[in-house]
């Protein structure tokens, strides 16, 4: 059986001692899926959350290891998202990599988080 994907972060990067990386305000890790508020480029933006893209489809704005606001855009516009087919999901999560997501600054990190089992996907 696979492994959730906030349970697959928490075991493998979370580096915080008693903490279950939902409220966590102080860790670095991965999981750390937290909004906030931040300025990119003059405007401002909320943090973690994936919204509907202007060149791909969807983007989000994350703070990268330097400390700046990037926005990560990911997803081709022309294509359905079909991850509640199981063969499906287990093929692109075994495509991409998604046991290893890499850092949150990059497409691969929220492609594989928005491809996660019983995930709702907004556009």
């Amino acid at each position: 059986m696979m492994k959730g994907f906030r349970e697959f972060l928490r075991e493998e990067y979370c580096n915080c001692d008693n903490c279950d990386c939902l409220e966590c305000l102080d860790c670095d890790c991965c999981c750390n899926h937290i909004e906030e508020a931040a300025e990119y480029q003059g405007r401002k933006v909320t943090l973690n959350k994936p919204s509907s893209g202007d060149v791909k489809k969807f983007k989000v704005y994350v703070r990268n290891d330097k400390g700046n606001i990037v926005k990560v855009n990911f997803g081709d516009p022309n294509m359905e998202i079909k991850r509640d087919n199981p063969a499906r999901r287990k093929s692109f999560r075994a495509r991409h990599n998604c046991a290893n997501p890499g850092p949150k600054w990059k497409a691969r990190y929220w492609s594989c988080y928005q491809w996660r089992a019983n995930a709702k996907v907004e556009r």
